[in-house]
Parts: C-alpha cells; sequence; structure tokens
C-alpha cells in the first residue's frame, strides 16, 4: 500500500513541477531529501543499536523483573489476565518504558519482543488476544515523558529549543492513551461475544434437530 502512495506522491510532484516550470527544483529538492534521508537513519541507528543493547543488558541483570514489579499495579488495569513477573509482562515494561523515554524507532525491537511473548502465551494461534491489542494500542498511542527522538530531529534540523514542546506532548500523549485503552476496554468484550455467536447458534440448530 504504501509504494503506491509514495508512487501517487512522486508523480504529483514531478506533474505540478512540469506545469509549473520548477522540474529543476524538484530533482535538486529530491537529491538533496535522499542524502538527509540517509543521514538521518543513520543517526537514528545508533540509537536503535543503543538501546536494543540496553533490552539485553536488563534482561541478564533481572532488571525487567524489578520492572515489571514496579508496573505491577498498571498491569492489574491494561492487562488483567497478565502475571506481574511472567516474561510478557517484563518485555512490555521494557516496551512501555521505551515508550516513556519517547525513544520511537528504538521501541520497534522491544514491541516485537513484548508481542512475541504475548503470542506464545497465547492459545489463538492466528487470532490477536486482548492483551495483544491493548499492547498494539498503547505503542500507537505512545505515552511520551521525554521526546527523545522528537527532540533529536528537532535538534539535528537547528532548534535552539528542541524540548519546548514538553507539554503539547504530554497533553496529547495523554489523551490519545486515555481514548485507546478506552476503546479496548469498550470493544474487545463485544468482539468477544460476537465472535463466539456462530458456535452458540450451531450447538442450539444441533439439539433442536436432535
Amino acid at each position: 500500500m504504501m509504494k503506491w502512495v509514495f508512487t501517487i506522491l512522486v508523480g504529483i510532484s514531478i506533474i505540478s513541477g512540469i506545469l509549473t516550470g520548477n522540474l529543476e527544483q524538484v530533482s535538486n529538492a529530491a537529491i538533496d531529501a535522499g542524502g538527509q534521508a540517509v543521514k538521518m537513519t543513520l543517526e537514528l541507528m545508533g540509537m536503535m543499536c543503543l538501546w536494543s543493547g540496553v533490552m539485553n543488558v536488563a534482561q541478564k541483570s533481572g532488571l525487567t523483573r524489578k520492572l515489571a514489579g514496579c508496573f505491577s499495579p498498571l498491569f492489574r488495569v491494561l492487562f488483567p489476565k497478565l502475571e506481574a513477573k511472567s516474561e510478557a509482562a517484563q518485555a512490555i515494561s521494557l516496551n512501555l518504558t521505551a515508550n516513556l523515554m519517547g525513544l520511537g524507532n528504538a521501541v520497534t525491537p522491544l514491541g516485537i519482543a513484548a508481542m512475541r511473548s504475548l503470542e506464545e502465551r497465547g492459545n489463538t494461534p492466528g487470532s490477536a488476544t486482548q492483551e495483544m491489542v491493548m499492547l498494539t494500542v498503547l505503542n500507537t498511542a505512545s505515552m511520551q515523558l521525554l521526546p527523545t527522538t522528537i527532540a533529536a530531529l528537532r535538534l539535528a534540523g537547528g532548534s535552539a529549543h528542541p524540548l519546548e514542546i514538553l507539554p503539547a506532548v504530554w497533553l496529547s500523549s495523554l489523551c490519545s492513551v486515555c481514548a485507546g485503552v478506552l476503546m479496548v476496554k469498550a470493544l474487545t468484550p463485544r468482539a468477544a461475544s460476537a465472535k463466539h455467536i456462530p458456535k452458540q447458534r450451531v450447538r442450539e440448530r444441533g439439539v433442536t434437530a436432535g
């Protein structure tokens, strides 16, 4: 899907450049943007490597268990079926911590590890459990106390005060997380009940036929 989006955007840019007589500027912008993209990728790669290593160190040192214990009150509300000291809870605690630090793309490997732990724990292959849905929503909403990645990008872009966006980030993150959690809590039971309706009807038909 994304390849078509980018293809359409590039096509519109080229056509607009031809119609307005600014095709040379479009070409220069494409070349400059390509170089900036490579530079940004290298800058973010260092952060991702760093926090992937931190995740491994935290797991081997037992820090993940302590983090899971600190998040246990939150786990009871967001993940009621999940044991606070389980492997999945430890993976989720690292993922949530990285989200709170606003590490952006560095959260991806942590989220994948947490999702794999939940998948191994669940008994429904091929379908998402409530815990998996909640984790996806929390990662998408992304509550951030310190938006590290955004601050790094603003600093690289020449911002004199890269962290002046903190109040707006806190407010928007809080609103998005609350809205996402409420939607999961409200819609997941309905989805689960709807999923079991066909089985119940089959049973009723079987009883009637008998």
